[in-house]
């Protein structure tokens, strides 16, 4: 099948974020290819439905999936823009059925980016006893030139679970404002884990809010951001034991290098004596001996932090 340059050129963006391009030309997995607010690619598989809507500056995407079907491979999702300058709005919503089970792969790249501002917000919708998994994965290029504005709502029914994965430590990261939240029935799962590796002066901010509102439930947020040069981390994660039983933890672990600033809140609220909630935050520097280490193997010095950064949030 022969594709367009643009399909080409978002391609190989995507393999810059970690992907694998041959499986968006796959009829067996699902996907969805969008570039700048063009939707070049879709694939649907049984039992997965997608469908979309053009704006001005982005796409509005529908992503079902049929109630007690257990997808085998991740659907691949593809967002970006190449050209140096641009917007792009992805509104997106997912309802997973009752009973089923899927994992998303979402790669978002920017390779070029000098003024590139990129807006996702995204509700879902995770029935009774399913499975969803989410992990998305940012490259943003050398120039730092992009602002990311992801904002999640989901609601998670009785025994489901949502697992909802970030991570941007290519290139630079710009200006990286994240807003999730989670409310949580009975018995089911909610997770958040946010890595980023912010340098220059770039600007990382993380808000997730997890609401345990069912009868045992169970919900952790797990944020490790490293921050060097004259960039700043804010984070702030919040947590609500508000039923019998619920269990919650937020795990914050901020690095500090060079002339950066680091910053955490992390705010516990129990309405229910049965239910228990604890956290951890910690802020702290590079592992000097383990930069030492590396030069004298020769490395330089940024190289050698890399190395121990990348070692981090992996």
């Amino acid at each position: 099948m022969n594709y367009s340059k643009e399909f080409e050129a978002i391609a190989q963006a995507y393999e810059l974020s970690g992907g694998d391009a041959d499986l968006l030309k796959s009829d067996s997995v699902a996907s969805l290819v969008v570039s700048g607010n063009e939707v070049l690619g879709k694939n649907e598989i049984p039992g997965v439905h997608m469908r979309s809507e053009k704006l001005a500056h982005g796409v509005r995407v529908w992503l079902d999936v049929d109630p007690g079907t257990v997808v085998e491979n991740p659907i691949h999702l593809c967002f970006g823009v190449v050209p140096k300058e641009g917007l792009q709005e992805i509104i997106s919503e997912y309802h997973i059925g009752d009973g089923a089970k899927v994992e998303f792969l979402s790669h978002c790249s920017f390779p070029n980016a000098v003024d590139v501002t990129h807006i996702m917000e995204a509700t879902v919708h995770v029935g009774a006893g399913a499975s969803m998994n989410y992990n998305e994965v940012h490259y943003h290029g050398p120039q730092g030139g992009v602002k990311t504005r992801p904002k999640t709502r989901a609601i998670v029914g009785p025994g489901g679970r949502f697992i909802s994965g970030f991570k941007m430590i290519e290139g630079k990261v710009g200006e990286l404002d994240i807003d999730f939240e989670a409310d949580i029935g009975a018995r089911g799962v909610g997770e958040f884990t946010t890595k980023a590796y912010g340098k220059g002066n770039d600007l990382v901010k993380v808000r997730e809010v997890l609401y345990l509102k069912g009868e045992e439930a169970r919900g952790l947020t797990k944020t490790n951001v490293v921050v060097v040069d004259r960039s700043r981390s804010d984070v702030y994660t919040e947590m609500h034991g508000l039923a019998p039983r619920t269990r919650g933890h937020m795990d914050c672990t901020e690095v500090v290098g060079d002339n950066a600033v680091a910053k955490n809140v992390p705010v516990v609220y129990v309405t229910d004596h049965t239910s228990k909630v604890t956290h951890e935050a910690a802020i702290g520097s590079v592992d000097r001996k383990q930069v030492e280490t590396l030069m004298a193997r020769g490395l330089d010095e940024d190289q050698a932090v890399d190395i121990v950064v990348e070692g981090l949030l992996r």
